[in-house]
């Protein structure tokens, strides 16, 4: 009788800290315009004040101070275009139904874009949909500026800190990162290793996704930006190191305790923002930013560690550091108007952004026809449930379909006292802020604990604009079930993407990159290593991350999704050991260590190669070389783990 495992593994709570500063902002951000209102006699105008304010406190996810702004700013103006949108089709009849099933074709296409992207597309559908079914104050410009003040209260609230913590959360991340170096480094040649890379890839990703989003006009003016984009940069022959040191042969020793804790130096550094008095001696000594001396390197996985650390210190300890050196790992960011062209074609040409549009059009549309038709009290809970679970960028839609019904009851059982026994007026906003308290605490343990707090406030909210009390909870919890219905049925059962379209074709990509990297990271002699691989690598491993994280919506649904995700994980994991591998071996390789022959590595790319194609077109994987490479082959451990990839695809 014990639950399911997808189930069971969606409902455990996330490790992750309390975030205290959010739960503070949180309770002033709803309460306060609570408080306004009670003390002027304009309760609803301070219910819609706070409608705002909690739109902006669910979207204030980032950590630097400009992009916070970013993230908290457009959504809200999107979500002030939908409920004007809204209000003016209220009471229409089926003038309303085409209206929201526009707007919500309009807001999953532009979700496909980016996070931000389909945050706003979230606000927009949301705000819709409630000016649609709720009587709003008039004139028709009072409603969108009463939500844009309650997201410009948060904006207000967030940025309170910005003059005396300007650049401290950039500098935070990037040094989080290199303390993720320190780890991988110390995890070498150990079971935790395969772990502390997959954490490595997600901290690499947030640090430039933090610090690439504002390089393209900034890097010239501003010189924190230029400092901890050099910083990161230098990072990566450390990484690069890293693998090495994973591949090292027995006789090397284990690695000394010396090398993590030197990258942790440098980490202290970054985050403090210090910088050293002169440059430091030879690879071997470190005298810079209190940096341990390194022991003498015993083959090339030290020598490249030992190489690619001075440097990263040399880096850490410049003033004014070139970002894009001689030795560019990354790449010049592509300017604004080809950015703009990019995701201008991806969202009208995108099959992606098509079919998640329609999906949740089809719903939404069913939603609004199915209560225009019935007689569904609160009939706009209905399509509010539908736009939060059908978000399948924000995890399995199954999964969120099941999780909001379990959160919505438990969220309700918090909402009939408050509805039952608190009186309105001045008690509205200590329990308010007791209850907005909550939304951060426990959205970051998972989606259903986030919906059980969100629910009470909603609840709360809408009672102030309605005066219907009690009355409101059974409707919401109906609503709530007949919304993840429509939901399952027509946005997941009625659109079953096959495994190969959702996840095949992409490990198959993933796999045909890995044997394109192959033949890149040798095309060239030692000591010609080209920045080109580097950024293949870093382009490769994000892609991976994307596949993982499609797995690991896929292992939160039922079988056969689950039981086949879970089959094939192995293969994931196993990719991965292979672009790891390969970067290892060309670094050994610039550190010298055997070179391969071209055949040894057009042997390797052509067996990826054969298994990308099984992947793709589900046919058995041919057999590959069935004689194991010679000792002496500068590539047996990759032939080892690509045997291994493709033991397991045959399995």
């Amino acid at each position: 009788m014990a639950p399911p495992g997808w189930l069971t593994a969606s409902l455990r709570p996330r490790d992750a800290p309390v975030p205290w500063a959010a739960a503070a902002r949180a309770s002033v951000a709803l309460a306060a315009p609570l408080a306004v209102g009670t003390a002027t006699g304009r309760t609803g105008y301070g219910a819609l004040v706070s409608m705002g304010a909690l739109s902006g406190v669910i979207g204030d996810t980032a950590d630097a101070y400009r992009m916070r702004v970013f993230n908290i700013a457009v959504p809200q103006l999107f979500g002030a275009l939908g409920v004007l949108v809204g209000t003016q089709v209220f009471g229409t009849g089926w003038t309303a139904v085409v209206a929201l099933t526009v707007v919500a074709l309009l807001s999953g296409m532009i979700s496909s874009v980016g996070a931000v992207a389909s945050v706003s597309g979230l606000l927009l559908l949301l705000n819709a949909v409630v000016g649609a079914g709720l009587p709003m104050p008039s004139p028709w410009w009072l409603p969108p500026a009463l939500l844009l003040l309650g997201g410009l209260l948060v904006l207000a609230l967030t940025l309170l800190a910005w003059p005396f913590r300007g650049g401290t959360p950039e500098r935070a991340t990037v040094a989080d990162t290199y303390r993720a170096v320190a780890g991988l480094l110390e995890a070498a040649g150990s079971p935790a290793y395969e772990d502390r890379r997959r954490e490595l890839t997600q901290s690499l990703n947030h640090s430039y996704d933090l610090l690439l989003a504002r390089r393209a006009r900034r890097h010239g003016r501003s010189a924190t930006l230029v400092r901890l984009l050099a910083q990161l940069n230098a990072l990566i022959p450390v990484v690069e190191g890293a693998a090495a040191a994973q591949l090292r042969p027995p006789g090397e020793g284990p690695l000394p305790p010396a090398y993590p804790a030197a990258v942790r130096a440098l980490a202290a550094a970054v985050e403090h923002g210090r910088s050293g008095p002169g440059p430091p001696g030879p690879p071997g000594r470190l005298d810079l930013l209190d940096l341990p001396d390194l022991p003498e390197p015993r083959g090339p996985s030290t020598r490249a560690l030992a190489q690619a650390i001075g440097h990263a210190a040399i880096v850490v300890h410049e003033a004014e550091p070139d970002p894009y050196a001689a030795d560019d790992r990354l790449g010049r960011p592509a300017g604004l108007r080809v950015r703009a062209r990019r995701t201008a074609r991806g969202l009208l040409l995108s099959g992606a952004s098509w079919r998640y549009g329609l999906r949740l059009a089809l719903c939404i549309g069913l939603a609004q026809v199915l209560v225009s038709v019935i007689a569904v009290p609160r009939s706009y809970w209905v399509s509010l449930t539908v736009t939060f679970v059908l978000k399948p960028d924000f995890g399995s839609v199954f999964s969120r379909a099941v999780l909001r019904a379990l959160g919505t009851a438990a969220g309700l059982l918090v909402a009939v006292p408050v509805l039952a026994e608190v009186p309105h007026g001045w008690w509205d906003v200590p329990v308010m802020a007791a209850l907005a308290t909550l939304i951060p605490v426990l959205s970051v343990k998972g989606y259903a604990f986030q919906t059980a707090a969100i629910t009470p406030v909603i609840l709360m909210l809408s009672d102030l604009l309605n005066h219907q009390g009690f009355h409101l909870v059974l409707p919401r919890l109906y609503d709530s079930l007949i919304g993840c219905a429509i939901a399952l049925l027509a946005g997941y059962l009625l659109w079953p993407e096959s495994w190969r379209t959702r996840i095949g074709d992409r490990l198959a990509d993933a796999v045909q990159d890995a044997a394109s990297y192959v033949s890149l990271a040798f095309t060239t002699a030692p000591g010609h290593d080209e920045p080109a691989r580097a950024r293949y690598r870093r382009r490769l491993y994000r892609d991976l991350s994307a596949v993982r994280s499609e797995f690991q919506r896929a292992l939160t649904e039922p079988p056969p999704v689950g039981a086949r995700a879970e089959a094939w994980w192995p293969l994931v994991i196993a990719v991965e050991r292979i672009v790891d591998t390969t970067t290892a071996t060309r670094v050994r390789v610039e550190h010298g260590a055997p070179v391969p022959t071209p055949a040894e590595v057009g042997a390797v790319a052509r067996e990826l190669t054969d298994l990308a194609e099984a992947l793709r077109s589900g046919a058995p994987v041919p057999p590959g070389d069935p004689d194991p490479p010679a000792p002496d082959c500068a590539l047996a451990r990759l032939h080892h783990e690509v045997h291994a990839a493709r033991a397991v695809a045959a399995s």
